[in-house]
């Protein structure tokens, strides 16, 4: 009994050993990979063809730009801005069919966690590590990662409270 107790430890151990070991070696291979630039998930759920629908540039490109910041009457009254309304104007992030960095690069939207990242720097870092958002796929093959934008409004970010639904029947209190 004493001998097959040991056997069944030692080969534990082995196969303890073997993981460690292999998952090291995945763990270093992604690490070399990472400091080769590619630390920016490459596969994205596409976005809502809004302003392929819509481009900005069908009205924009026709009007001079009041860069002013004003409240709204004739276009985009739908917009409320609940996303540092104090600090922040339309044209602080778009420009066009694009948007625009703070430092005037412009990107377009299917990159918008540039945009995101500027001012939510840990969350951003949390994102691309898979902490933060939703992403799907394999765990060790390729992965489809949600942008900013598939969970969060952008001009509202903040998710809206919820009613708690009732709390479910105890088998008991279910009369049949």
């Amino acid at each position: 009994m004493k001998k097959g107790y040991r056997l069944t430890l030692f080969m534990l151990s082995v196969g303890i050993f073997f993981l460690i070991v292999c998952s090291a070696n995945l763990g270093a291979k992604e690490k070399k990979q990472e400091e080769q630039g590619e630390s920016i998930p490459k596969l994205f759920v596409p976005r809502s063809p809004s302003t392929e629908n819509f481009p900005c540039t069908k009205c924009h490109l026709y009007r001079a730009a009041d860069r002013n910041k004003r409240v709204l009457k004739e276009y985009h009254v739908s917009i409320e801005l609940k996303h540092a309304e104090e600090q922040r104007w339309c044209y602080d992030c778009h420009e066009g069919d694009k948007l625009r960095l703070q430092n005037g690069r412009l990107v377009g939207f299917d990159t918008s966690y540039y945009l995101c990242g500027q001012c939510h720097g840990t969350i951003f870092r949390d994102w691309k590590a898979g902490i933060h958002g939703k992403r799907t796929g394999m765990w060790n093959g390729e992965k489809q990662y949600r942008l900013c934008v598939s969970c969060h409004d952008p001009h509202s970010p903040r998710f809206k409270p919820l009613e708690p639904k009732q709390a479910p029947m105890m088998p008991k209190e279910i009369k049949g």
